[in-house]
């Protein structure tokens, strides 16, 4: 069975690796198509093959141009062209094209209507509101877009219920779970770079937009440092909102020296790094429905924070310290234990791991994934 996996931004690269490697350890052919790909990224293609067969030439110009507006409107005039008149051999030469990310909906239209009844058309929604409701004109179209699909693979009820309230067929709706993952290890350098904590350390990593709820544990953390409570919060990761506002507030509080900030895209290994160096890892989220970045973590058995949103609301009791979704002052509650306890730590980063060790495993995924390709191609044929 030959497979095209398309993640064109490489959105989720960690996980589109992970699965096509398991994949492919299942007999599949696989070719995952993305972009050209940068310092910062970590995969290393085991058993399947990859094609940086999207923006090529804005990736060639992004050291020169930057990531601004300019670069922003080169790359979409690029993939709309792709999408409407590119080369698409490599997909259409499949027999399941799997999307991951659709980047662009009103050019990830075009695509799809060139490929429609070519190949069996496969979508993992992870999550219902594709762009958490900040996307603009980038996600315009989505919902539309979901019925060219033959099959949707969704991770957690959260997604299932809210496509079908949606109007999508629960005929087409396939759940896997969303296996753990584990980014690429962090090397002497990137120990190096992190400092060791003198004071209980909580961290914020990954991408920093809206959804994520960084005002909300940054409202928190005012309260607890205003209380006389010793603790630093790191904030690792590419902002995708205007944070300095956030930061200035903090400054005039008199705690800047409680900040610390790592911002930018980082390596997987530095991300590693920080999170071997945390007490304390928190997770705000307004709303979300699956989070690789929770997953990811879990084996580094660290004291979890979360928000009742989406998958986190539906973890067993005692994996992770929940709170409800926005609500500043009950972070600051819930995290004040956490700070001043050693021994609460431990247990609940022992539960942590624990968790993850007992959740399925990529191979898990991938037999059911290679179950609802073979659906798909028998209802097509």
């Amino acid at each position: 069975m030959k497979v095209a996996m398309l993640d064109p931004s490489l959105f989720t690269g960690r996980y589109d690796d992970s699965l096509c490697a398991a994949l492919a350890g299942q007999g599949a052919q696989v070719t995952l198509l993305g972009r050209p790909m940068r310092p910062t990224d970590a995969i290393v293609p085991q058993a399947y093959a990859y094609c940086p067969h999207f923006f090529r030439r804005s990736e060639a110009l992004r050291g020169k141009m930057g990531e601004g507006r300019a670069f922003r409107i080169a790359k979409a005039a690029e993939y709309g062209l792709a999408c409407a008149l590119g080369d698409i051999a490599p997909m259409a030469g499949a027999d399941i094209v799997h999307v991951q990310w659709l980047p662009f909906a009103p050019a990830d239209r075009l695509m799809l209507n060139r490929l429609k009844g070519k190949v069996g058309l496969v979508h993992t929604v992870h999550n219902a509101d594709a762009y958490h409701a900040d996307a603009g004109v980038q996600g315009r179209g989505y919902r539309k877009l979901l019925d060219l699909f033959d099959a949707l693979l969704l991770h957690g009820d959260t997604t299932r219920v809210a496509l079908v309230e949606q109007g999508v067929d629960p005929a087409r709706i396939h759940v896997t779970p969303h296996p753990p993952m584990r980014l690429a290890p962090a090397n002497a350098a990137d120990l190096a770079a992190i400092a060791p904590p003198a004071v209980p350390r909580l961290l914020f990593f990954g991408t920093i937009r809206p959804y994520k709820g960084v005002d909300i544990l940054l409202d928190s953390c005012l309260r607890l440092w205003r209380a006389g409570h010793r603790f630093e919060l790191v904030l690792a990761g590419k902002p995708f909102m205007d944070v300095a506002p956030l930061i200035d507030t903090i400054t005039q509080a008199g705690f800047a020296d409680r900040l610390i900030t790592d911002f930018g895209f980082l390596t997987e290994g530095r991300l590693d790094a920080h999170m071997m160096r945390a007490d304390i890892i928190a997770f705000p989220y307004r709303h979300i429905d699956s989070s690789g970045a929770f997953l990811s973590a879990l084996h580094h058995g660290k004291a979890m924070v979360t928000s009742d949103a989406g998958m986190f609301g539906q973890l067993p009791d005692g994996v992770a310290v929940r709170v409800p979704a926005g609500n500043a002052p009950a972070l600051a509650q819930a995290l004040l234990p956490l700070i001043e306890s050693a021994p609460i730590r431990r247990d609940y980063g022992a539960r942590a791991r624990f968790y993850g060790e007992e959740m399925g495993s990529w191979k898990d995924m991938a037999v059911g994934t290679i179950g609802i390709y073979e659906t798909v191609l028998a209802g097509r044929a």
